[in-house]
């Protein structure tokens, strides 16, 4: 599924990537980080320094941003299981970014110059930061849903009303750099936690960000994979209730 600006032109304002109707439970979505997945630097050097220069201006308006380490979207897999049920599975391809790189590329007032002709969504996107994120809707006891309206002081649409979210966060499960894993006897213990990480940080927005105890929220589900290619760079959404 995929929804045009309205405008007209031919730039996707969102890409549906992949959605679940009954929710994806935490054994049926897992990770694989691998510096394989990371950004590839492109070739123009005055657009790569174009990176620091967006930065430095943006820091320089708002005092309040700060730099951190992002899960980079690098794709995904999907299969379906062999039981009668035939459950999907899917499988996030992550690498490693950052919050400075994500501004400078995705956020470029020259953000087209970055992507590549092609209809593979890894492929066009190589040279953006598309950094992971989150959303949860969260439903309450009264059947009511919850929308937040963002700072003014927000890097990106201030001032906008939104559901819960933020993203994965590297550091949760100790992830610096990639030498991480290199150093890690068992990788797939390595990818548990980057699985792990993509529910428990849902639960922790949440929890942050309107304020309700992790205990009283339930059905943590993943229900869609979005492709925000220009603007946000991917996001998983999630659905919590509040009973």
């Amino acid at each position: 599924m995929e929804k045009e600006v309205g405008n007209g032109c031919s730039s996707l304002a969102y890409k549906l990537l992949f959605s679940c109707p009954f929710g994806l439970s935490q054994p049926q979505l897992s990770a694989v980080f691998d510096e394989s997945y990371d950004r590839i630097p492109h070739s123009d050097s005055n657009l790569e320094n174009s990176i620091s220069q967006i930065w430095d201006q943006r820091v320089q308006k708002n005092g309040s941003l700060f730099n951190g380490k992002k899960f980079r979207y690098g794709g995904y897999s999907q299969k379906s299981g062999d039981g009668s049920k035939k459950e999907s599975y899917v499988c996030l391809h992550l690498g490693l970014t950052d919050y400075r790189t994500f501004v400078g590329t995705n956020l470029n007032p020259s953000w087209e110059k970055f992507l590549v002709a092609s209809e593979d969504d890894p492929t066009q996107c190589r040279h953006t930061s598309s950094p992971l994120g989150n959303g949860a809707i969260v439903e309450t006891s009264d059947q009511k849903i919850v929308l937040l309206q963002r700072s003014n002081n927000v890097g990106e649409f201030p001032g906008h009303f939104v559901f819960p979210g933020g993203h994965p966060e590297p550091q949760e499960v100790g992830i610096e750099t990639h030498e991480y894993c290199k150093c890690s006897k068992d990788s797939e213990l390595v990818n548990k936690k980057v699985s792990q990480e993509m529910f428990e940080s849902i639960i922790r927005e949440v929890v942050e960000e309107i304020g309700v105890p992790a205990t009283s929220l339930v059905s943590a589900v993943t229900l869609l994979l979005v492709l925000l290619p220009f603007v946000n760079g991917c996001e998983i959404g999630g659905s919590l209730n509040c009973p």
